[in-house]
Formats: C-alpha cells, structure tokens, sequence
C-alpha cells in the first residue's frame, strides 16, 4: 500500500492500516524513545502513547514534512514531557560556576565513537541534557528546540553552549582522565 493510502486509510480508522503503519515506524521511533528514557519499559510507553496521539492527531498532518518526521517530533515531545514529569528538582550551578565555550570549541577526539558521546550526554542535567541531545543527536535548530521545550531561543542556546562545555569536561575527564 502507498504510504498516502495508508495514512488515508489510518485517517478513516482502519485498524489494519493503523497496525502496519505502527510496523513499518515502531522500531525506529523505539530508538528514537531510548536516546531519552533510559528504561526500556517506559521508552516502549511513550512510543505506544506517541502513536496514540499520532492516530487521534492525523487529521493535523498535511504532509509538508514526511510522516515519519512529523511522528518523531511526536515521540521526542512525548519523552521529553515524560523527563519532565519525572525529574526531581536539582539545584542548579550558578552562572558564574558554568564555563561557557564558543561553539567552534567543542570537538570530539577521532578515539571517542558515536556511542560515547550519546552516553556522555546521557550524564548531563536534564537542563542541558535536552537541548544538547535535540540539537546534536536529533538535528533541530534552535528555533524548533525552543518550542519543543517552552524555552526563548536566546535560552535554548545559552544551555547549548554551556551543555556542549559540560559534555566536552565529561567525555575529557571519561576518555583522558583530564577535565576541559
């Protein structure tokens, strides 16, 4: 079936059609899920609660992007509300304790894989761990972060910069045992 048929078809509740657009997406939005919520259980959750809201939503999809995007941006919105409802309040560094880097600073030794960094990300605080795991590993703008998160764009970037200082000072300290 054409993917325009199927989401036709998705659109009038078809439910055969509704479970092979599930599998021909669950896997890959499952993985998109795991770069979020650690725990495989609720990463499954929110990848089912992402295709609910997909389902309930489809009459919203007017095709400008692929289907495929339009549902990642779903998912990633899902766990990221999920962080939020979950996370326990953490006191922030001052400002003045956060070194800042420029953006050509921050670079990854050829040593450290893919892998690596997205566990080093995964060490971050949830303030700098969203927009940096967004902006590196998922590829929005600043723009899109800012909406996704509720964020002003000058706010999205400031936790970029200072995200990427962290992330270099984790995966220095992990790799080389020396911090930035």
């Amino acid at each position: 079936m054409i993917q325009s048929d199927l989401i036709a078809a998705c659109r009038a509740n078809n439910r055969r059609a509704q479970i092979e657009l599930y599998r021909k997406y669950s896997q890959g939005m499952y993985v998109v899920s795991r770069r979020y919520i650690s725990n495989p259980d609720d990463a499954e959750d929110m990848v089912q609660e992402a295709f609910i809201k997909a389902f309930q939503k489809l009459d919203q999809f007017r095709g400008d992007v692929s289907f495929g995007a339009w549902l990642k941006r779903i998912v990633v919105n899902r766990c990221i509300d999920f962080l939020k409802s979950q996370k326990e309040r953490l006191i922030e560094l001052k400002d003045h304790h956060v070194h800042v880097v420029e953006d050509d600073d921050w670079t990854v030794e050829d040593g450290v894989s893919a892998d690596d960094v997205i566990e080093a990300i995964n060490e971050l605080t949830d303030k700098y761990k969203d927009v940096v795991q967004l902006y590196l590993v998922e590829g929005y703008d600043h723009g899109e972060i800012s909406e996704i998160l509720g964020i002003t764009q000058s706010n999205c970037r400031s936790r970029l910069l200072r995200g990427k200082g962290h992330l270099k000072n984790i995966i220095n300290e992990k790799y080389y045992g020396t911090g930035s």
